[in-house]
């Protein structure tokens, strides 16, 4: 299992701390993001933040976010260029594009319009810059883009395979109620737990979304390790949200004692 650290999970860290972290944990990389309470790269420029991250041993695998993508306009599309920029500069692998998650545009017909529209609009963007843009179907019920069948479906119909690969992320998968894994399609693998044992499936919300151990309800070690024995080989990134999460003492401790179970729990048996 490749780790990786997304920070959303540390998000009061700095940049520089956050890269410290990621690699004590032995990460092999980092998701870094535009939509926490702290600029991006804590102001430095791209390129500086770039080299400061492969000096410590670390790829950016991820850099968030467009939002929403899928309701594609002037604005997003200069949002799109903007982010593409932005990876280029810092030697990031991929961008993120989030679908619209607001109860709006979720009737069949529309959302597969809205979703043909942004991605035939991004994709020659992609082409042009070598990126690889990350979609992640968003399991609510609100979600413009549940189904990551309606994502690959797409993606094959524009021959897009290319530009574009989902979002594994275990939480959202069992939102929106599981169903196939597309490892080949699977550019990342987003992992959080859920504990609380009062929840419904369609209580969940990111606000519960802590560290995995026994306690999880979302399957995690489950869906981890079949995608691994199916061959996906990519990061499989810590992505929490959670206040409590947020608000750790020690997280490097806590988040290598979560790592350890997982890894623990997918573990091939002994021959």
């Amino acid at each position: 299992m490749k780790r990786a650290l997304n920070h959303m999970t540390t998000p009061n860290l700095g940049y520089s701390d956050f890269l410290d972290l990621a690699a004590a944990l032995d990460c092999v990389g980092v998701e870094v993001r535009n939509d926490i309470a702290r600029p991006l790269f804590d102001e430095m420029p791209a390129s500086d933040a770039g080299a400061i991250a492969r000096d410590k041993g670390l790829r950016l695998v991820g850099l968030s976010q467009v939002y929403p993508f899928n309701s594609y306009t002037t604005d997003v599309a200069q949002e799109v260029r903007d982010l593409i920029a932005t990876a280029k500069a810092c030697g990031a692998e991929t961008i993120s594009l989030i679908p619209r998650n607001d109860g709006t545009a979720t009737a069949k017909a529309e959302r597969t319009a809205n979703l043909r529209n942004a991605l035939t609009a991004i994709k020659p963007m992609l082409a042009d810059a070598g990126l690889v843009a990350l979609v992640e179907p968003l399991g609510f019920e609100r979600s413009s883009l549940r189904s990551k069948e309606d994502l690959v479906e797409m993606i094959e119909e524009l021959d897009a395979r290319g530009q574009f690969k989902l979002v594994h992320d275990t939480f959202h998968h069992t939102l929106a109620g599981g169903g196939p894994l597309f490892p080949e399609y699977t550019g990342i693998i987003h992992i959080s737990g859920v504990v609380d044992p009062a929840l419904r499936v369609d209580q969940m919300e990111d606000e519960h979304r802590v560290l995995v151990d026994e306690h999880d309800r979302l399957g995690n070690t489950d869906q981890i390790a079949a995608l691994l024995a199916a061959g996906y080989d990519g990061p499989v990134s810590y992505e929490c949200f959670s206040p409590l999460t947020h608000a750790m003492s020690d997280p490097k401790s806590e988040i290598q004692k979560s790592f350890e179970f997982i890894a623990s729990q997918i573990a091939a048996p002994a021959a």
